[in-house]
Order: C-alpha cells, then sequence, then structure tokens
C-alpha cells in the first residue's frame, strides 16, 4: 500500500480508502446498496486495516446514520489506535423530515456533526466533507460554519463533494480571503468509463493542491467483469435496482473489451485494471472501495500491485478518451509555443 498527500495538510492517506456506504442497509432504499451488518463490517474494516488502508469514509445518510455506527463500533472492537485511522464522513443529506433536516446550513451542519461524532465514537472528524452544492445556503454561511468546527477541533480537515469546478473555486477564493480553513480534498465520481473530471475538475485539483477522492471507480459495477456487450446481468448486481451512476453503456463495454486482454496479461480481474489505472491518474488521491464480502475487497485491494506499462496506459486511455468539446479543443490548439523558432 503506498500513501499519498492528504492536499496540503501534511497528513498522509492509504491510495485507497475503504467505503462504507454497503453497511447495514436500513429498512428501505439503501438495502439496494449493501447489507453488511456488524460482524461482516467489522471483519472488512480489519482486512483492510491489515492491507495498510488507513483511510475510511462513511455519510451521515448512509443507511440512515447506521454505516457511522456500525463503522464507528467496528473500530472499537478492533482496538483501533485513533492516529492509526483517519476517518471522513459527510455532510448535507437529508436526515430527518423537518424542513431544516437537510442542507448546509449553519444549524443543520451543527446537528450533523454532533450526531455523526456520537455514532462514530469519536471525539474528531479527521475530514468532514460537504456532500454536494446547497443553492439556498450562501456557501459564505457554510464555510464559516465549516471553519467554526476546525477552530474547536471538532474537525481536521474539510473537503467537498459533486460541486462543479467554478463552486469549488468560488469556495476556495473565500476561505483564502477570510481566512477560512479550505477544502483540501474533492470527492467525485471518475472512472476509465467515464472521464468528465478531467475536462475543468481535474486541471483544477493540480493548480490548487486538491486531493481527489474517486468513488464509484467501476461505474456503479459495470466494470466489475461480471457485465459485458453480449453477457447476461448478475442475479445480484446491484444496477439491477438501482441503475446508477449514468453510464454511456456502449462506451463502457469498449473500455471493458480494451481492458480484457489487459486483465488476461496481468493475471487479474477487470476490475483491477480498472483501479489500477486510475491509480495512475493525475490528481488521484485516494480511490474508494466498497465491498459486501471480504472476497470482493481482497480484489479490490490486489488492484495496487497492479503496474500497467506505457503502452497499456495509452490503449486504454484512448478506448475511454472523451469526445472533444469546446473551449478543451481550442485551448489544445492554442497551447502551442508562443515564441517562434530560433533563426540560425
Amino acid at each position: 500500500m503506498k500513501y499519498r498527500p492528504l492536499g496540503r495538510t501534511g497528513q498522509f492517506v492509504s491510495e485507497i480508502c475503504l467505503g462504507t456506504m454497503t453497511f447495514h442497509g436500513g429498512a428501505g432504499f439503501w438495502r439496494n446498496v449493501g447489507t453488511v451488518e456488524q460482524q461482516g463490517a467489522t471483519a472488512i474494516v480489519k482486512r483492510a486495516l491489515d492491507a495498510g488502508v488507513n483511510f475510511i469514509d462513511t455519510a451521515d445518510v448512509y443507511s440512515e446514520g447506521q454505516s457511522e455506527v456500525l463503522l464507528g463500533q467496528a473500530l472499537r472492537d478492533l482496538s483501533v489506535k485513533r492516529e492509526d485511522v483517519v476517518v471522513a464522513t459527510k455532510v448535507r443529506g437529508r436526515t430527518g423530515p423537518g424542513p431544516n433536516a437537510v442542507g448546509l446550513s449553519r444549524g443543520h451542519i451543527m446537528d450533523q456533526v454532533a450526531g455523526s461524532l456520537k455514532r462514530l465514537q469519536l471525539d474528531h472528524i479527521d475530514l468532514y466533507q460537504i456532500h454536494g452544492f446547497d443553492g439556498v445556503t450562501p456557501i459564505e454561511e457554510t464555510l464559516r460554519a465549516l471553519d467554526d468546527l476546525v477552530s474547536r477541533g471538532l474537525v481536521r480537515t474539510i473537503g467537498c463533494s459533486n460541486m462543479a469546478a467554478w463552486q469549488i473555486m468560488k469556495a476556495l477564493g473565500i476561505s483564502s480571503k477570510q481566512g477560512y480553513a479550505r477544502f483540501e480534498t474533492v470527492q467525485a465520481y471518475y472512472t476509465i468509463a467515464g472521464r468528465e473530471l478531467e475536462r475543468e475538475i481535474v486541471p483544477l485539483v493540480e493548480d490548487q493542491g486538491l486531493g481527489i477522492m474517486v468513488w464509484s471507480p467501476l461505474a456503479g459495477g459495470l466494470l466489475s467483469g461480471k457485465f459485458t456487450r453480449k453477457g447476461s446481468t448478475p442475479n445480484d448486481a446491484r444496477r439491477l435496482v438501482f441503475d446508477f451512476p449514468p453510464v454511456n453503456r456502449e462506451h463502457a463495454y469498449d473500455v471493458v473489451d480494451a481492458m480484457e486482454p489487459v486483465a488476461k496479461a496481468h493475471n487479474v480481474s477487470v476490475a483491477q485494471i480498472a483501479l489500477a489505472w486510475l491509480l495512475q491518474r493525475s490528481g488521484v488521491m485516494s480511490v474508494i472501495v466498497g465491498a459486501k464480502t471480504i472476497e470482493q475487497l481482497d480484489d479490490n485491494l490486489a488492484a495496487v500491485k497492479v503496474n500497467l506499462s506505457a503502452e497499456e496506459v495509452a490503449a486504454l486511455d484512448k478506448a475511454s478518451a472523451l469526445v472533444p468539446e469546446y473551449p478543451g479543443w481550442m485551448l489544445e490548439r492554442q497551447a502551442g509555443p508562443r515564441m517562434p523558432t530560433p533563426v540560425e
């Protein structure tokens, strides 16, 4: 396991992050994602830690808060030293029926950080992320509340997720001007079958020194190796009941076709090739993997051992390339040298 900088904090996190969205399942929608109960959750956390993972991600909305409960109990049962694990959670989603039980207002943030700390059985959260954009609450209000949490020691570092590049950059500008704690991470959807992040957000994080946390690196299971253009859909596939995130399936199958010979050459799964490709992308800090079983987790963890050659990366890049889009193609055209060729 390798470790990469957590933004500009001076801390380091494992290049694989354990996602816990599969923990518990709740009584409704979340059962479609996973139903791993306490014994299984503790076993998965232990296996990840034993493999060198020191970074675990959850959210207050996962399984109506029960994902945090199971994670906190697992860390307690395993007697994990607090300094040996970096715990990340999120705030924004609806946590109750009331009109204020959602969003990024000061009130909701303060209520939810207290709830998350109680469920996780922790005295601080290492990385507290806003789970998306809130068009009702001014971003200044949100950033001030987050800065207060950092000042009080309840949160060590803040990050964002599911935001547009202009929204992230606006927030960074406000934090710089006001002297607030700034976002150090961006959790975003990124996969070899969906590279839209490279248009605006990847250049932004490279310029500003943020780290990308990748969610759904296997495109909601579509790149797990279970799906093929002519094959049948597995009976236990999550996409049967939760077809998300949106993917251009024909393009994804083209990418799977390109990954299969590479996987065969390395004697690994297609999923490992998809993860290994991401681990070699610029700006990527950590790739989040979720698992329902130890076997699934082991397969994903093994991706860190896959070293793709320059030729293999080039072939996969070509198969998964984005369709040129303005102003990208114009910026590329104008990116040549500005100085004239020297005269002999």
